[in-house]
């Protein structure tokens, strides 16, 4: 018998449908299969199972060896290109090429993995955290209100705070009643200003009391310049402890409301720890007790190093406290001593003493050309 030729080898194609044999899909699938294979793939045994054509048809292909003389049993197995299996997987279809013998091995369509991870996930993975952390600071806080839970305190860092906050809400009142103050003052220096006015209008055209009306609208109008004066140096008292109450205590009190959270943290962490070790120790529970001895161990050096910022603030905070208050007393004790004494040369002195620089009225009223 003469030997095929290899293209006449491509066995039998046989392709049912519910038992049928159906030519025209027989030489579909045959030349789709010559397209798909590339030229010289030289396989022992080739099975390729198509579910892609029809739901209810299945091809199967069955292929012999290619005839070679020179070709050894290991040569006569060779791996399909990527295009190839591109195409095929494509297309719907499942390669299966033999490793050996007859064992088969299935592989299925190439998957490329994604290796870049996806930002929805990562955002989910952040508030499983958050939500995690959240539940456990607020049972903490429960417990410690109900009494049930125990709660780390430095005693001294504590009072140094508590004193702090005493302090603020003392310092603030001291800001209400200065601001009042200079609210009062700004309206009676107003009116002695229009007072002295009209009394100097009263003196030109009242000729018989022209030294009376003259003397009054002297004195209101000096009055009313030693009160702008005085106002000037409240103002700056103002500006002053404001700018201590209301920026660098309260930038204190940020650091311990981060102290105290880091705190809470800590004692939340600690209790879940200790409740752990409390219990039975094996195979499902080491693994939970070294991840939250590791949990522990992070907010715990947190909590650490807000409370060591929390000591240097407090002790930086006192001594620039201490500075301010202490030139801002003096200025307010010789500004109103000197007003209500009339001495209105050491009252501008104390001004000059804390270089302050009194606006003079109208100095930053647009000009008549400026208007225009």
């Amino acid at each position: 018998m003469a030997q095929e030729s290899p293209k006449n080898s491509a066995a039998e194609i046989p392709v049912t449908s519910n038992g049928q044999l159906e030519d025209s899909h027989e030489h579909s699938f045959n030349r789709d299969l010559k397209c798909s294979l590339p030229v010289g793939l030289g396989l022992s045994e080739t099975k390729i199972t198509s579910h892609g054509f029809d739901s209810a048809k299945e091809g199967v292909v069955e292929a012999g060896q290619f005839p070679s003389s020179s070709a050894s049993p290991k040569s006569s197995v060779i791996s399909p290109s990527s295009a190839a299996a591109s195409r095929l997987a494509g297309q719907g279809c499942d390669l299966i090429i033999p490793t050996g013998g007859r064992a088969q091995q299935k592989s299925g369509p190439v998957v490329l993995a994604d290796e870049v991870k996806n930002p929805a996930m990562e955002k989910l993975e952040l508030v499983r955290k958050w939500s995690l952390n959240t539940y456990k600071c607020t049972r903490q806080i429960i417990s410690e209100k109900l009494g049930r839970g125990s709660r780390t305190v430095d005693l001294e860092l504590e009072a140094q705070i508590d004193i702090l906050r005493d302090n603020k809400k003392k310092y603030e009142n001291i800001l209400r009643l200065a601001q009042t103050l200079s609210t009062q003052l700004f309206q009676m220096v107003h009116t002695q200003r229009q007072l002295g006015d009209a009394f100097a209008d009263l003196s030109l055209k009242s000729l018989e009391l022209h030294e009376e009306f003259g003397y009054n609208a002297d004195t209101q109008k000096l009055l009313a310049k030693n009160g702008e004066t005085l106002l000037g140096a409240i103002n700056f008292f103002i500006a002053s402890v404001n700018t201590l109450v209301n920026k660098t205590i309260e930038d204190t009190l940020l650091t311990v409301k981060q102290y105290e959270s880091a705190r809470i943290e800590y004692d939340a962490y600690r209790t879940d720890l200790e409740e752990l070790n409390l219990g039975p120790r094996d195979a499902n529970t080491l693994p939970k007790i070294e991840q939250s001895q590791q949990l522990f161990q992070v907010h715990k050096e947190k909590y650490d190093k807000m409370r060591n910022d929390v000591s240097i603030k407090l002790k930086f905070l006192e001594e620039n406290k201490v500075k301010v208050l202490h030139n801002q007393l003096v200025l307010f004790h010789n500004a109103i001593a000197a007003y209500f004494a009339g001495n209105q040369k050491q009252l501008e002195q104390t001004l000059k003493q804390f270089h302050i620089k009194l606006k003079t009225p109208g100095a930053d009223a647009p000009s008549w050309l400026e208007e225009q």
